[in-house]
C-alpha cells in the first residue's frame, strides 16, 4: 500500500511538472553583458525569452558608401538617444538591399561601448512587446527594438500592439528604449487603388469612408523619424563594388576589370542594390583566390 502511495505522488509531480511548463512565466532578464545584441523567441511552450546572439555581423559606418544623408540621420539620432537627449523611433523605408538593416548594425557596433544593445523581435511576436519593454525600462542602458522587413496585413495582432507602444498608450514612453523598423512599404500596411475610390459614399460603404485610409497610415505617423532609401545608380554601384572588393582584399587592378562583370551580375539579378554588389564581391574575390 505504502509503494503504491509513493508511485501515485511521483506521477502527480511528474503532472504537475507538465502543468507548469506549460504554463506561461514571466520574462526572465537575461545577462545583458553576454552580448550587445539579442533575439526574442517564442518557444513551443509559449514562453517567451530574450536571448544573446552569439555571432553578430561586424558593420563599420565608413563600410556604408552612397547613403551620405541616411546615415548622419541615424547617427545623430542615436547619438541623441545614448546621450540621454530626445530622440525619436524612426522607420527606415525603401528599395531593397540598399543598406537599412546594416545601418542600424553598424550604429549598435558604433555606440555598444556607450551602453546601447539591440533587441530583435519578430512580426509575429511583437504582441509580446509591451512586456518586453517593461523588462528592460529600469536597465540603466540603452535598448532598440528592431524590427526588420516588418510589413502587416489585414488585421494582424502585432499592429495595434506596436502602434500602443510607438504612441498611445496611458503610460508614458519609456526613456531608454526606442523602436528601429525598416520595411519595403511606407505605410507599412498593403494599399489599393480601390481605397481612393472611398472618398465617394456607396450603399455599402463605410459612413466615413476617409477614416479607413486615416488609419492605415497612423502607424507609420507613429514613428518621429522617416528615413528613405533608394535605387542606386550605375556609378554609385560600381563603387560599391569596388569598396567591397577591397575590403576583400582584391587588387586595385581586379578592381579595375571587374566593373564590366559587376554591371553584368547586376543586370542578371534585376537590380543595382548595395546588397548585390556585396554578393558580387564575394562571387568575385572568391574566384580570384582571395579570402574573405
Amino acid at each position: 500500500m505504502e509503494d503504491r502511495l509513493i508511485a501515485f505522488l511521483a506521477r502527480a509531480e511528474l503532472l504537475m511538472e507538465r502543468i507548469e511548463s506549460a504554463l506561461p512565466h514571466a520574462l526572465l532578464q537575461p545577462d545583458w553583458n553576454s552580448s550587445i545584441a539579442f533575439r526574442y523567441r517564442r518557444r513551443s511552450t509559449g514562453q517567451g525569452v530574450i536571448a544573446p546572439v552569439g555571432n553578430i555581423g561586424a558593420m563599420n559606418l565608413s563600410d556604408l558608401k552612397e547613403i551620405d544623408i541616411q546615415k548622419e540621420k541615424i547617427q545623430r539620432n542615436t547619438e541623441q538617444f545614448v546621450r540621454g537627449l530626445p530622440s525619436n523611433n524612426v522607420l527606415l523605408t525603401g528599395s531593397r538591399g540598399t543598406g537599412k538593416s546594416s545601418l542600424i548594425r553598424a550604429c549598435l557596433h558604433a555606440y555598444a561601448a556607450k551602453g546601447l544593445r539591440l533587441i530583435e523581435v519578430d512580426k509575429a511576436e511583437l504582441v509580446d512587446l509591451p512586456d518586453i519593454v517593461e523588462l528592460v525600462a529600469q536597465r540603466p542602458e540603452k535598448f532598440i527594438v528592431f524590427c526588420d522587413d516588418l510589413s502587416f496585413e489585414e488585421g494582424e495582432p502585432g499592429y495595434k500592439a506596436l502602434k500602443s507602444v510607438l504612441d498611445g498608450s496611458v503610460s508614458a514612453a519609456t526613456p531608454n528604449v526606442l523602436i528601429y523598423a525598416t520595411s519595403n512599404r511606407r505605410h507599412l500596411l498593403p494599399e489599393y487603388m480601390a481605397e481612393n475610390l472611398t472618398y465617394t459614399h456607396t450603399a455599402n460603404g463605410e459612413v466615413h469612408p476617409g477614416e479607413v485610409v486615416e488609419e492605415k497610415i497612423s502607424l507609420s505617423e507613429r514613428f518621429g523619424l522617416w528615413v528613405s532609401f533608394y535605387a542606386f545608380s550605375q556609378d554609385e554601384y560600381l563603387q560599391i563594388v569596388a569598396q567591397w572588393l577591397t575590403a576583400l582584399g582584391t587588387s586595385q587592378t581586379h578592381v579595375a576589370e571587374a566593373r564590366a562583370e559587376a554591371l553584368v551580375w547586376a543586370l542578371e539579378r534585376g537590380s543595382r542594390s548595395g546588397r548585390v554588389a556585396w554578393q558580387f564581391a564575394r562571387d568575385y574575390a572568391g574566384r580570384h583566390g582571395t579570402i574573405a
